[in-house]
């Protein structure tokens, strides 16, 4: 396993920071004009589940066992995950991050990423003799399996996701003459299809059941006999996330999300956080924290993008105890045990290693 999938199932520096002492003004910190007041005493709340989904986590360890058996340079196509910190250290070790297998030098060896991608990009990377290892999320898999399916019986597609994410764009080319992408309810108004009786829908995983709620209730609406997604093509991590953010906002004066400003499902618990009545911010890691956010808080929430290492969590919660959080409680709102096996060659190696 990883050091960043070891890391994201660490929670045991959570808990053994919340029994920590209290926040202590050293001596050495007495001026002559009198003692240095300490920071305000503030609680910090800590959500579970965070970090790292299954498919993260697969891809991630996927690109570690290349790397090890092959060595660099190893290219991935798109970014492994939305996350600057684990696309940094990948980088420092040997990956190559591309958009088109065209950039990639015939006959070498290319990842695909967690997002997934069309069978056109299958074929071109064919079409330059490269060897190609998928780390497609099996959840993404799973869409693309649906949409083919659909396809194939005759049904209009709807996709409900983000224009211009990978994900999507991916999801997309697997039926491009039969679906067709819809991001509100009124884009719902504006769809066409040729036979009502025969529409169908899947989703971008990174979206949740709260997300798609509305757009499918006005599809409902329109074409009655639909075939809408069952609540398990949903991905559980983006529901359990944004299920703690609520526990989080009812709790938290100030929510901080570490995640990257690219990764879809990070910026999606900043809204879930303030439809929920609590300030939130995004950020990158815990220098990006401003103590002036803290201002009049007493309760700080922390969570983490399912892209994000747990290191960077941790960092947080350290930087934090300075700036006076002296309870750090683990707020557990779900228990997630789902993972997934690693291609069969690299099961192998795993395994021998």
């Amino acid at each position: 396993m990883s050091s960043y999938a070891r890391a994201s199932n660490d929670r045991s520096k959570v808990g053994s920071l919340s029994r920590a002492a209290p926040w202590l003004v050293p001596r050495n910190h007495l001026r002559h004009s009198g003692a240095v007041s300490a920071p305000p005493q503030r609680k910090l709340l800590v959500a579970s589940p965070r970090g790292f989904c299954a498919g993260v986590s697969y891809a991630i360890e996927i690109v570690d066992l290349v790397l090890e058996r092959y060595g660099p340079p190893v290219y991935v196509r798109h970014e492994i995950v939305h996350n600057r910190h684990v696309c940094d250290d990948l980088r420092s070790r040997g990956a190559i991050f591309v958009d088109d297998p065209g950039d990639v030098p015939e006959g070498s060896l290319l990842v695909f990423s967690a997002h997934g991608v069309s069978p056109k990009v299958r074929h071109d990377a064919d079409g330059r003799k490269l060897r190609v290892i998928d780390a497609t999320c099996p959840l993404v898999t799973k869409v693309h399996i649906e949409a083919l399916r659909y396809a194939r019986e005759g049904y209009n597609i709807l996709l409900i996701g983000h224009r211009g994410h990978v994900e999507v764009e991916g999801t997309l080319g697997h039926a491009p003459d039969d679906m067709q992408l819809i991001e509100t309810v009124e884009d719902v108004a504006t769809i066409e299809v040729p036979d009502p009786n025969r529409v169908a829908v899947v989703t971008q995983t990174t979206l949740s059941v709260d997300d798609t709620r509305d757009i499918i209730a006005e599809i409902r609406r329109r074409f009655p006999k639909v075939n809408a997604p069952k609540k398990d093509d949903i991905c559980y991590a983006t529901q359990n996330r944004q299920s703690a953010v609520k526990e989080l906002a009812a709790r938290s004066d100030l929510i901080l999300v570490i995640g990257s400003p690219t990764s879809s499902n990070a910026n999606r618990l900043v809204e879930v956080a303030g439809n929920h009545n609590s300030r939130a911010r995004l950020i990158e890691s815990a220098s990006d924290i401003n103590p002036a956010w803290l201002d009049g808080v007493e309760t700080i929430g922390l969570t983490a993008g399912a892209s994000t290492p747990e290191r960077l969590v941790q960092e947080a919660i350290v930087h934090l105890r300075k700036l006076g959080c002296t309870s750090v409680e683990h707020l557990e709102t779900a228990i997630e045990s789902i993972t997934f096996p690693l291609p069969k060659g690299l099961r192998e190696d795993a395994s021998r290693a």
